[in-house]
C-alpha cells in the first residue's frame, strides 16, 4: 500500500473494503504499533461487520497507550458511518429459515447478533471496560541472560535493597481502565450494549439479568427483551 492510498483511507474510512483490510493487516503485522493503521483496520472490519472485529478491538486496545483516544474514535460519527449495503435477500433467507426451525442455534445466534461488532456510545465507558477485561495476554519471549548482565542486575538489586524503598500495596481488584462515574444502581449503567458484551463473553446468566433490568427500564421494548431472554435460554440448552 502506497502513501497516497493510505492517506485516502484515512480521509474516507467509511470506504475501506475487504481487499484494503488484507493489505492493512499485513502492514500492522509488520509494524504492530502503527496506531493509525490499526485504527483504520479496525474501521475496515466494522464496515464488513466482520466477526474478527470484537477480538481485534481488544488487540488494538493492548497496543494503544491511551485508551480514551481509542474509545473516542470508536464512538465517533466517523467510525459509525459506512456505505450502506444491500442485504435484503440475506435477511429474507434468515426469516424463512427461522420459521422452519425457531430453535436452531445458528438462527438464535444470528438473532442475538453474536459475533457482530459491538457498537459502543460515548456514554458507555462501563460497557467498554467490561469488554476489555477479558483481553488475552501474549506469552513473553525471554532471551538468555549473559554473565555480565547477571552481574549488572545483581548490582541493581543490591542498590534497590539498600535504598529500602516503600511500595504501597495495590488492591488486587483494582482495574486499570477508563475512569467512569460511579453509579448508584445497576439500572443506571445497564445498556443493550452491556447485555451484548455479556453474550459475547458467554455470561448468559448476566445477559438474562441485563435484559430483565432493561425490560423494567424501557417497558416499551419489554416484548423485544423478553424474546432475547428466550433466545438466550435456548442457546444455554444447546
Amino acid at each position: 500500500m502506497n502513501t497516497n492510498n493510505f492517506i485516502t483511507l484515512l480521509k474516507h474510512p467509511e470506504q475501506i473494503k475487504e481487499e484494503d483490510n488484507i493489505v492493512l493487516k499485513s502492514v500492522i503485522d509488520a509494524y504492530p504499533y502503527f496506531q493509525s493503521a490499526r485504527a483504520i483496520y479496525l474501521k475496515g472490519l466494522k464496515n464488513e461487520e466482520s466477526f474478527k472485529y470484537n477480538s481485534e478491538l481488544k488487540i488494538t486496545a493492548a497496543h494503544t497507550s491511551d485508551r480514551t483516544i481509542l474509545f473516542d474514535f470508536i464512538t465517533s460519527s466517523i467510525f459509525s458511518s459506512q456505505v450502506i449495503k444491500e442485504n435484503t435477500a440475506k435477511e429474507t433467507h434468515h426469516q424463512i429459515t427461522e420459521k422452519i426451525s425457531i430453535e436452531n442455534p445458528v438462527i438464535i445466534k444470528n438473532k442475538l447478533s453474536i459475533g457482530k461488532p459491538i457498537a459502543f456510545t460515548q456514554q458507555e465507558t462501563h460497557s467498554f471496560n467490561e469488554w476489555l477485561q477479558l483481553s488475552t495476554f501474549k506469552k513473553i519471549e525471554r532471551t538468555p541472560i549473559k554473565k555480565h548482565q547477571k552481574q549488572d542486575k545483581a548490582t541493581l538489586i543490591d542498590t534497590f535493597i539498600k535504598q529500602n524503598p516503600k511500595i504501597s500495596r495495590i488492591d488486587k481488584h483494582t482495574e486499570y481502565a477508563l475512569k467512569i462515574t460511579e453509579s448508584t444502581s445497576e439500572s443506571s449503567i445497564m445498556t443493550e450494549t452491556l447485555a451484548k458484551v455479556y453474550l459475547e463473553q458467554k455470561k448468559y446468566e448476566n445477559a438474562i439479568k441485563a435484559y430483565e433490568i432493561l425490560s423494567l427500564k424501557y417497558p416499551e421494548k419489554s416484548g423485544f427483551f423478553a424474546d432475547q431472554i428466550k433466545r438466550i435460554k435456548i442457546l444455554q440448552k444447546n
